[in-house]
């Protein structure tokens, strides 16, 4: 049952080589990949990439050595703590910043640039 050879009916051999080139050199998180891709590839999905990557066996990145941080449990804070964090973005026309307010007890997330 099924095709004999999977194929995509959405990208053409050439943007699934693109695609592939891409995340064995790049070794970018799928999210990233796709954000990477769709200036060069317009109707790239999330999906297609991902059914991509999956018919190429690269779609679990590899794990690294020392690549995780050891799970530490988060500190208990008095409700109207808030934690900012600034995060600088990059893009085309420039810089810009990120600020991202979170409410420790209640989880809640603000952000704002």
């Amino acid at each position: 049952m099924g095709p004999k050879e999977p194929r995509s009916t959405v990208l053409t051999p050439e943007e699934e080589a693109v695609v592939v080139a891409f995340r064995r050199h790049t070794l970018l998180p799928l999210d990233d990949c796709l954000y990477g891709l769709q200036p060069t590839i317009p109707h790239l999905t999330r999906s297609s990439l991902h059914r991509c990557l999956e018919r190429h066996g690269i779609s679990r990145l590899p794990e690294m050595e020392g690549d995780k941080p050891k799970k530490k449990r988060f500190a208990e804070y008095a409700i109207g703590y808030v934690h900012i964090d600034i995060a600088e973005v990059r893009t085309e026309e420039g810089k810009l910043y990120l600020f991202v307010a979170i409410d420790r007890t209640s989880k809640l997330a603000c952000v704002g640039r």
